[in-house]
């Protein structure tokens, strides 16, 4: 079900937190709401799930406006940042969710075990839901809103405050779920990583506005400005009058062009290989040292080029 937002606008306290012209999330898409801390993002999705009023315009679902009676709201589940669980055990708190959707009984049972299954998580299905680990605790918290089977799946930033270990399983498992139970989903996160691995589109929010919208290798391959450009994890920097956005392990050692003056800060050995760290045209620059390469030392002015590059702007 497709998801737009018209003339937008939220304000708190005398501040636009968001300020959308227009915006459409594509039916059966799963985007990815990217940007900084502070950017609007949990706001854009709180007024999508109707839990906040805009100061204007409106969104709508399945060319529905989205109001704040639950009626309105049925189209919709919310996994929020935190796992919030009533007491009781993990099965209480899918089924409690189920009962507020009025399904039956033998519905309910059938969709917490297909959820409990898919999400992994039926090993604590009749443990506490207050006494889960981390990891546990955030599974059971989309396993709860995917068994809901709604129209639209929100998910607030639903890698964070986990291991290292569990972060990088849900970053494998999670398209699997939600190609299993969710139509079109929205999820809002900082993290560049978990943009890519698991929407196929992007929306680049900053400061409460859209600068770029899109399948996501469009949005890569032609950031709208410096900021989108750094936030997508290019270097940005000013070669021959223009200014270029260079990927991420596309700096190398040697002369070139676009090429550059470096100097080096420091040497970082990452165990596997090396890294030089330093300035190249009053920019950081990260260069990863092949095999063989010299190795410079901190205070040398070494030359380096890009192997690829695009426009900014």
């Amino acid at each position: 079900m497709e998801v737009a937002a018209e003339g937008l606008r939220f304000e708190r306290g005398g501040r636009t937190v968001l300020d959308i012209a227009a915006l459409e999330f594509g039916g059966g898409s799963t985007t990815a709401v990217f940007g900084p801390n502070g950017s609007g993002k949990t706001t854009l999705l709180r007024l999508i799930g109707g839990l906040e009023r805009p100061s204007a315009g409106m969104v709508r679902i399945g060319g529905a406006p989205v109001g704040r009676d639950p009626a309105s709201r049925r189209h919709v589940s919310f996994a929020f940042q935190e796992a919030v669980f009533v007491g009781g055990t993990v099965r209480r708190n899918l089924d409690l969710a189920l009962r507020l959707r009025e399904l039956p009984a033998a519905d309910r049972e059938a969709r917490i075990a297909e959820a409990a299954r898919e999400c992994e998580i039926e090993p604590v299905l009749d443990r506490s839901a207050r006494q889960l680990s981390s990891g546990e605790a955030q599974r059971a918290n989309l396993a709860r809103a995917l068994a809901l089977r709604a129209p639209v799946t929100l998910l607030d930033e639903p890698l964070t405050g986990i291991d290292r270990v569990t972060r990088v399983q849900l970053l494998d498992d999670l398209p699997r779920m939600l190609a299993t139970f969710a139509a079109t989903t929205i999820l809002v996160t900082h993290d560049r990583e978990e943009a890519f691995r698991l929407a196929d589109h992007l929306v680049v929010l900053v400061e409460g506005r859209v600068r770029a919208a899109g399948p996501k290798a469009s949005v890569y391959a032609r950031p709208a400005d410096r900021t989108t450009a750094e936030l997508l994890g290019y270097t940005v920097v000013r070669a021959a009058g223009r200014t270029i956005g260079v990927p991420a392990g596309a700096w190398v050692l040697g002369e070139g062009e676009p090429g550059f003056a470096m100097l080096v800060e420091r040497v970082v050995d990452m165990g596997n290989h090396l890294h030089a760290v330093g300035l190249a045209d009053g920019v950081r620059v990260d260069l990863r040292l092949r095999a063989g390469e010299p190795l410079p030392s901190p205070g040398e002015r070494i030359r380096i080029t890009a192997r690829a590059c695009v426009p900014v702007g």
